[in-house]
């Protein structure tokens, strides 16, 4: 281990709240699908910062759209107006099918405004003197973020159980079961609301029937259809939403992760008629849709907007998916491999096994190579848009070799 990253796990251990359990590398620049550490050690990056880094590390026209805007402002607050925030909602509600746009800092106070949302608007659209609706559904499995809303919302009981009681009303529906679905569906919900894929949960798609049921309930009955899309939206699954897949549209939908291709930045997305809900001083924000962050989500925005970037997100996930379903068969260790686009993963027979895997992985003689697991015992895939078959012939190399117990360390 290097000195200098010695000297900071010790100062960090001293000066910070223990909330993470690092990884010992000090990664200091990036390069395209690259991370070089403070030894000068490369490796080839399969997570992008959890799906952040989507155009990978010092992309061009992410770079000159900071370094300029960083000269001439870089915060105004929301009181004011700047150049930036109406361009980026009309991109976003052009690439949605959506109207209108609330900026905030992050994914989970993304999906926090959107179940504020939620009830505004069921308060909003009762009638006769009636109860406001104020029932959320949402899934088992799930992940929505930190925030105390987000956290009541999310279906692994191991992030909330710290931090109980929870929001009240929050009912749990097995993810994928459309007879759940529909068993706990009743006149006093306000919204469904899920991940159209599981991130967290294990890189789980919705099924096709499971989401087109939820959209023709609440359609019927006047409840909202919230879609989580903070780390499989905007690219990921090689449609610019994952929704796109299905031929659904949702009436919210939040997105954070790659928006400003690593600054600070989410969204919320809303029909013109849900949206109406909130009025001034409801909601608010002092950071989020800054000009410097929207300036980068222009950017980003206008890279994935090629014509060739969806399609290249597309072929080479679909080659991905390929090696690592032959990997699958080579390996009775890999139990399954699912995903969309460049959003994949493998899931193994045991914690101990991915974790080891991981960690191996990391620590390869030549290149290292950044992939985590969540779920326990999931490999999960979220390369940089730009990765290219070579590196992902790479990876699985190492991994065909680790699984078959090759030295960590050759």
């Amino acid at each position: 281990m290097s000195a200098s990253l010695e000297l900071i796990r010790q100062q960090e251990a001293q000066l910070l709240v223990s909330t993470y359990d690092r990884v010992p590398v000090l990664f200091e620049r990036g390069e395209g699908v690259h991370l070089f550490d403070c030894d000068g050690r490369r490796y080839v990056d399969f997570l992008s910062g959890i799906g952040v880094n989507a155009l990978g590390h010092g992309h061009p026209a992410i770079s000159a759209a900071i370094t300029a805007q960083a000269g001439r402002l870089i915060h105004v607050s929301n009181l004011f107006y700047h150049e930036h925030q109406a361009r980026l909602a009309a991109k976003l509600a052009a690439l949605s099918g959506l109207d209108r746009a609330f900026f905030c800092n992050s994914g989970t106070e993304a999906w926090e405004c959107a179940l504020k949302l939620a009830r505004a608007y069921a308060r909003s659209a009762k009638k006769n003197g009636a109860k406001p609706k104020a029932k959320l559904l949402v899934m088992d499995n799930s992940f929505h973020g930190r925030t105390l809303g987000s956290l009541a919302t999310t279906g692994n009981k191991k992030y909330r159980a710290p931090f109980a009681p929870m929001l009240p009303g929050v009912t749990f529906v097995r993810f994928n079961d459309v007879a759940d679905l529909e068993a706990k569906f009743d006149d006093s919900v306000c919204a469904i609301g899920l991940e159209t894929v599981q991130g967290e949960g294990g890189v789980l798609p919705a099924s096709r029937e499971f989401l087109t049921r939820a959209r023709v309930l609440t359609r019927e009955s006047g409840a909202l259809l919230l879609l989580d899309e903070i780390q499989c939206g905007l690219g990921r699954t090689g449609a610019m939403f994952a929704y796109q897949h299905y031929g659904v549209t949702p009436d919210v939908v939040t997105v954070a992760k790659p928006l400003a291709a690593g600054l600070p930045l989410g969204a919320v997305l809303a029909t013109h008629d849900v949206a109406a809900a909130f009025k001034p001083g409801m909601h608010g924000t002092t950071f989020g849709g800054g000009p410097l962050a929207c300036a980068a989500a222009i950017a980003f925005l206008g890279e994935l907007a090629k014509p060739e970037m969806l399609e290249h997100i597309r072929e080479t996930g679909a080659y991905f998916k390929e090696q690592l379903l032959a990997l699958k068969a080579r390996h009775a260790e890999i139990v399954d491999v699912r995903g969309m686009g460049l959003m994949l993963a493998a899931e193994l027979r045991s914690a101990e096994q991915a974790k080891s895997t991981v960690a191996a992985a990391l620590t390869r003689g030549g290149d290292g190579y950044v992939i985590n697991r969540t779920h326990d015992t999931v490999l999960r895939f979220l390369p940089p848009y730009i990765i290219a078959r070579e590196h992902v012939d790479g990876l699985i190399a190492v991994l065909d070799d680790l699984l078959s117990g090759g030295n960590a360390n050759a």
